[in-house]
């Protein structure tokens, strides 16, 4: 039978309500943008290339650092100085705008395991630091040892011999909070490019042997279920998720094993879960992805809130490591 316009408008109706429920629950402002250097061009990522390439993405984020200082964004200077440290290691670097950065944590080129993390709305490298906090979270869990673990609480999980490394993929223009793009796909379909591209060179870089896992949170997995068909993954694992996109898993069209996972306080619970095309763009993300209907190996992820899936001596922190390992077994479930 064909829908009545007024079921339509309902669904519709309903669908734009999906950007107050994603960006009421956290305040958001829009800043000036403080001009920067245009990116550094390296070489191609290879396992040999990978210093000269940091080398030169700390040396565009120092000069970044200066611009920002010469016109008086303290904020922005600071964040850039942190980036130039030569203790970081960034595949990537773009101050322009709200800015962009790939930071790698481990040695990328030895690595059998390697984590990619996909940011949700309103984070640039002014929000940065919280950003990397969850990387630096899972890859002390992973790799150091016990008398160095600072934050992460427990002991280090992965084997002995096994080699491991963080990616914090800030790679595109993310949504703020307040707003109504957090709320359609279309920042996911510009940023999903880039993500395969991460994805690919990665693989350059480490080759087959090594098992990569995508994990994405709130709105990042939009992200990841845009870039996911066909992608060269193992693992695609959804936390805090408003909704991807798609009716099911099998409809990500990828190899990956899909995840998912909320926490017992987190907001996002509150979205709802339908879509619809509007003015020409989708407005809301669809099934939700820890129901059955969705068809997600959906994971235990404790009584935390939206930001809390990557805190130290979590349920949730335990078993994205034991996916990132490939112990798919021992992840455990509600």
């Amino acid at each position: 039978m064909r829908r009545r316009p007024v079921g339509r408008w309902r669904r519709t109706a309903l669908a734009v309500l999906i950007a107050s429920a994603v960006a009421v629950p956290v305040a958001g402002a829009a800043r000036p943008r403080t001009p920067a250097p245009a990116p550094a061009t390296p070489v191609p990522p290879t396992a040999a290339t990978l210093d000269a390439i940091y080398a030169a993405h700390r040396a565009g984020a120092g000069e970044a650092a200066r611009t920002a200082a010469a016109h008086g964004d303290r904020r922005r200077a600071a964040a850039d100085r942190a980036l130039a440290d030569p203790s970081r290691q960034l595949l990537a670097f773009d101050g322009r705008g709200p800015g962009r950065v790939t930071e790698v944590l481990g040695d990328l080129a030895r690595a059998d395991r390697v984590a990619v993390l996909v940011p949700g709305s309103d984070t640039g490298l002014d929000t940065y630091g919280r950003f990397r906090a969850a990387a630096v979270a899972l890859h002390e869990r992973l790799t150091l040892p016990r008398p160095r673990l600072r934050s992460s609480g427990g002991t280090p999980m992965a084997p002995a011999g096994t080699r491991t490394a963080v990616v914090a993929w800030l790679g595109y223009e993310t949504p703020g909070t307040i707003g109504t793009a957090v709320a359609t796909t279309d920042r996911a379909e510009r940023a999903a490019p880039g993500l395969r591209s991460l994805v690919a060179d990665l693989r350059t870089v480490t080759g087959q042997r090594s098992r990569i896992s995508l994990l994405c949170h709130s709105y990042g997995s939009v992200v990841c279920a845009r870039a996911a068909a066909g992608l060269d993954v193992d693992d695609i694992v959804l936390v805090g998720s408003p909704g991807t996109g798609a009716d099911t898993a099998a409809d990500l069209r990828t190899r990956a094993r899909i995840w998912a996972a909320r926490g017992a306080g987190d907001w996002v619970e509150h979205v709802p879960h339908l879509s619809a095309e509007l003015l020409g763009t989708t407005v809301g993300f669809g099934t939700d992805p820890v129901s059955p209907d969705f068809g997600a190996r959906v994971f235990a992820a404790g009584d935390g809130g939206h930001s809390d899936y990557f805190a130290p001596g979590s349920t949730s922190l335990a078993n994205l490591t034991r996916i990132v390992l490939g112990e798919t077994e021992a992840v455990t479930h509600e």
